[in-house]
C-alpha cells in the first residue's frame, strides 16, 4: 500500500480552516494526501463577534460555525479531541486517548488574555476569548441587574450598576457597544433608572482605538460619551482585587464587573511543548512560516511570531487567513517540489462596532463611519462566511443579523425582523390560486388548445392587442422592440407550442397556489406569466397586484395547510445528502 503524506492541522481557527481549505483544493483527489483537522470542539467560532453574545445581542448559534457541515463533503477528516503535547522526535500529536502522526503539522491554537503581570486581574476579571466567555459575562450581566433591582443598601447597589471594561481596543470598545445598549433593555426590565447604571472604558493608552486614524478615534469616543459611557484613557490599571480596581495615579473604583480585553498573547501550549518563542507566547518562524526548530511544522495566525518592517504582524482576522493560505501553499510546494512563498501581508482595512447601529471603519484607505461603515462590516462578515460555507452560512447570517433579530438590535433597525404569521396568507393564497385556475380553463374554452386557433401573436389581422380591446388599456402600447423581435423570431414559428404552455401554467399555477405545493416556485412562475401578458401589451395595470401578490405568497405561505408543510422538508432533506449540495454548500439549515 502506499504510503500516505500526513497533514495535521491543530486548531479550527481562522488560519486553521483556512488551510484545511486550501489544502483540500489542491489534494481532494489525490489519495496519497491526508489532512486530519483537530480541534477541542466541533464548531469554528467567529471570534470576532463574541461581544454580540456578551451583550445578548444574538444567540450563541450565530458564532458557531459546524465543522462536520464545512468538512463533510471533503476529504479533511475532523477530529474532536483535546490534545496535550507535540513529540517532535516521532512526529506525532498526542491526545488523552491517541495520536496522530504527521509529516507536516500546522499549529493554529489561536490566543489566550495577556495581563501583563497586574495583580489579581486574571483571578477576578471576565476574559472574552472564547464562546463560553462570552456566555459567562452574558450570565453574569443579567445576574448583576437582577441582583441590584432587590438590593437596598445604597452603596452595593452602585458597586453593582458598575461595570468596568478594560482596554480600547477593538474588542473593548465593541464589548462597551454591545453593553451600551443592553443597559437600557435591562433597565426597563427591572426597573432600574439608567441614571444608576455606570459603564466605563478603561484605558492605559493616552487615545482608544491606536490602530485606527485619530479623527475616527474621536468619532467613536463621541459617540461613546453619548450614549453615557464614561471613556476614561491614560488610565493604567495597576490592580484589581474581587471588589474593584486601582488606577495608576491611586484612584479606587468598586465594581462587581471588571471585563478584561487589554492584550492578546500566543497560546501558552505552543511554547510550552518545545517550540522556540519569538515574543508574547508566539512561536518564532522564517520567512515562510515555517518554526526555527523543524522545517515541516508551521504556525498561522496568533501563533506566529514573524516581523515585517520591525513590527510583529498583528493579530487579526486577515492575518490569520492570509497566513493559513500562505503555510497551505508552502506544505502544497513542498510535497510537489516546487518553490515556496515567502509570506506577505496584505491588510485591506479595519472596522469596529460601537454598538449595533454604528460602525467606524478604514477600508482600502477609504475612511467612512456610520450606517455604511456597519453595512460594509456586515458585507466583510458575509464574504468570509461565503468562502467557508457558501450560501449555507450566509443565509444563517442573515437569519441571525437582521431577520431573527430582536430588540430592533440592527443597522436597518427591526424592519427586517417583522414576520408575518403565514395563517393569513392562505386566503390570499387560495385566492390568486383561484383566479388563475379560472383564467386557464376560460383560455381552454375559448379554444386556445383547439390548432389553428392562434391568439398570442397577430394572425391574419387579428392580434393580441386586439383581442384585449375590450378590457383595460394595456400599460405598453406596443410590445418593447426586443420583445418583439423574439416574439416574430422565436414564438411565431411555435406559436402553438407556446399558446399550449401559457394555458397549463395558469392551470398549474393555480392547482399549485390552492393546493400550497411547491408556493415558492408557483409564486415565481406567477410573476413570470404576469410579465409576459404586460411585455407583449396585452394587460393593463390592473393584473399587476399579481406581482405584488405573488412577492407577499413567498414567504412560505404553502407551509401552513398546505402540501409544502410535508414535501419540502421530504425535498430539503434529500437534497442536503447529494454530492452536489454538500460540496457546494447549496442548502440551508
Amino acid at each position: 500500500m502506499e504510503a500516505k503524506t500526513k497533514i495535521v492541522i491543530l486548531g479550527a481557527g481562522y488560519a486553521g480552516v483556512e488551510a484545511a481549505k486550501v489544502l483540500n483544493k489542491r489534494f481532494k483527489n489525490d489519495s496519497s494526501v491526508k489532512i486530519t483537522m483537530i480541534d477541542r470542539n466541533p464548531y469554528h467560532t467567529l471570534l470576532t463577534e463574541l461581544h454580540e453574545i456578551a451583550g445578548h445581542r444574538t444567540q450563541k448559534e450565530s458564532v458557531m460555525v459546524d465543522l462536520y457541515q464545512v468538512f463533510k463533503a471533503t476529504k479533511v477528516e475532523l477530529v474532536t479531541e483535546e490534545v496535550i503535547k507535540v513529540d517532535h522526535e516521532k512526529q506525532s500529536v498526542v491526545s488523552e486517548r491517541t495520536s496522530y502522526e504527521y509529516d507536516y503539522l500546522v499549529l493554529g491554537v489561536g490566543s489566550e488574555p495577556a495581563f501583563f503581570g497586574v495583580p489579581g486581574v486574571k483571578e477576578n476579571a471576565f476574559t472574552i476569548w472564547s464562546l463560553k466567555d462570552a456566555l459567562k459575562i452574558r450570565q453574569h450581566i443579567e445576574e448583576v441587574f437582577r441582583r441590584a433591582r432587590e438590593e437596598k443598601d445604597p452603596e452595593k447597589r452602585k458597586k453593582l450598576l458598575t461595570i468596568i471594561v478594560a482596554g480600547s481596543g477593538f474588542t473593548g470598545v465593541e464589548v462597551v457597544g454591545e453593553l451600551m445598549e443592553w443597559k437600557k433593555l435591562l433597565c426597563a426590565q427591572h426597573d432600574i433608572p439608567e441614571s444608576e447604571v455606570s459603564l466605563y472604558n478603561v484605558e492605559a493608552m493616552p487615545n482608544i482605538l491606536p490602530i485606527l486614524k485619530p479623527n475616527l478615534q474621536a468619532k467613536a469616543k463621541r459617540f461613546m460619551e453619548k450614549k453615557g459611557v464614561k471613556v476614561l484613557t491614560g488610565a493604567a490599571i495597576v490592580k484589581a482585587d474581587e471588589d474593584g480596581i486601582e488606577l495608576k495615579d491611586g484612584t479606587r473604583m468598586e465594581t462587581d464587573t471588571l471585563i478584561w480585553t487589554c492584550g492578546v498573547q500566543g497560546n501558552a501550549f505552543c511554547v510550552d511543548t518545545g517550540f522556540t518563542e519569538g515574543k508574547r507566547c508566539r512561536v518564532q518562524v522564517n520567512d515562510y512560516l515555517q518554526t526555527v526548530d523543524k522545517e515541516n511544522v508551521y504556525a498561522v495566525g496568533d501563533n506566529a511570531y514573524y516581523e515585517i518592517n520591525g513590527k510583529p504582524i498583528p493579530q487579526i482576522v486577515e492575518t490569520a487567513i492570509q497566513t493559513g493560505a500562505c503555510v497551505a501553499k508552502n506544505i502544497i510546494a513542498d510535497i510537489e517540489k516546487k518553490e515556496k512563498e515567502k509570506f506577505q501581508l496584505n491588510t485591506h482595512g479595519f472596522m469596529v462596532s460601537v454598538g449595533s447601529h454604528y460602525c467606524v471603519a478604514e477600508v482600502m484607505g477609504v475612511q467612512m463611519s456610520g450606517f455604511f461603515a456597519m453595512m460594509m462590516k456586515h458585507l466583510v462578515n458575509m464574504h468570509y462566511l461565503w468562502g467557508v460555507g457558501g450560501l449555507r452560512l450566509i443565509w444563517n447570517y442573515l437569519r441571525h443579523e437582521f431577520f431573527h433579530m430582536e430588540d430592533r438590535r440592527s443597522f436597518v433597525g427591526g424592519h427586517l425582523a417583522q414576520r408575518t404569521q403565514s395563517l393569513w396568507l392562505i386566503p390570499l393564497r387560495l385566492y390568486v390560486g383561484i383566479l388563475w385556475l379560472i383564467e386557464g380553463i376560460n383560455k381552454v374554452n375559448e379554444g386556445w388548445l383547439q390548432p389553428g386557433n392562434i391568439k398570442i401573436i397577430q394572425v391574419a389581422g387579428n392580434s393580441a392587442a386586439s383581442q384585449a380591446a375590450a378590457g383595460p388599456s394595456p400599460i405598453l402600447s406596443a410590445p418593447p422592440a426586443i420583445y418583439q423581435w423574439f416574439m416574430d423570431t422565436v414564438v411565431a414559428p411555435n406559436a402553438m407550442l407556446f399558446q399550449t404552455s401559457v394555458v397549463i401554467m395558469e392551470i398549474l399555477i393555480g392547482l399549485a397556489l390552492i393546493a400550497g405545493l411547491f408556493t415558492f416556485l408557483a409564486s415565481i412562475a406567477s410573476i413570470g406569466l404576469t410579465a409576459n401578458f404586460v411585455l407583449s401589451a396585452m394587460a393593463g395595470y390592473d393584473i399587476l397586484w399579481y406581482v405584488f401578490a405573488a412577492i407577499t405568497l413567498m414567504g412560505g405561505a404553502g407551509r401552513t395547510f398546505g402540501l409544502d408543510h410535508y414535501v419540502i422538508p421530504w425535498i430539503k432533506k434529500w437534497w442536503i445528502n447529494t454530492k452536489f449540495a454538500r460540496e457546494r454548500y447549496w442548502y440551508f439549515d
